[in-house]
């Protein structure tokens, strides 16, 4: 497995997104939402988000309701933010980078900045959106946004150069697609749930 820091700064954004409709504000009704997620169930995304319903259900007494829906089963991950904003879900796990050309100001983050932790890009792409506030994100409420590590290559055999990369097929979504492209490599678009499987049947 290969590390490779330029490629970290391509960061998977994610965004969980709350429609803006307000809610009853004395009602005794039980407030039910729907949360969707892209990442499979096992993923340690999709168990914190989960863990995050559980602990609002806890926190209100039971008076919202969430039904968790993990592995893209009410939207798939291009479609995550607009089913939110369409009222698919209430609450969606979403990624710019699925969405090119719908957030141009923050495809402005996926420039190599020097990003060498997930940690350190979630402070700086919250500290972003708090001074800008973006009109980007007017259709929705942001509830938060992180960013993953450094990007890895993972690959069934190790190879010694980049220059090994030339002809291999690799999974690659959004904007890296042009990265891996770039360096001599192919771009294969495959569901994240699907990674695994692809791996074993040589489709990357």
């Amino acid at each position: 497995m290969k590390k490779y820091p330029s490629i970290g700064v391509i960061c998977i954004f994610i965004v969980l997104f709350l429609l803006t409709a307000p809610f009853p504000g004395h009602s005794q009704e039980v407030i039910k939402l729907k949360v969707a997620n892209f990442f499979p169930p096992v993923h340690k995304c999709s168990i914190l988000a989960e863990q995050w319903c559980r602990d609002i259900e806890k926190q209100t007494n039971g008076r919202v309701k969430m039904t968790y829906l993990p592995g893209g089963t009410l939207v798939p991950a291009n479609q995550s933010y607009e089913g939110a904003v369409r009222g698919i879900a209430d609450i969606s796990l979403s990624s710019q980078q699925w969405i090119a050309g719908r957030f141009p100001l923050t495809e402005g983050l996926y420039l190599p900045l020097g990003v060498k932790s997930g940690y350190q890009g979630t402070i700086m792409i919250n500290a972003w959106y708090k001074k800008f506030k973006p009109k980007e994100y007017d259709d929705v409420k942001v509830l938060y946004m992180n960013c993953a590590p450094p990007g890895v290559f993972m690959t069934l055999k190790p190879f010694p150069s980049i220059n090994d990369l030339k002809g291999l097929k690799i999974r690659a979504a959004g904007d890296t697609a042009k990265i891996v492209t770039a360096m001599g490599a192919i771009a294969v678009s495959v569901p994240m749930g699907d990674i695994y499987e692809g791996l074993q049947r040589g489709v990357v």
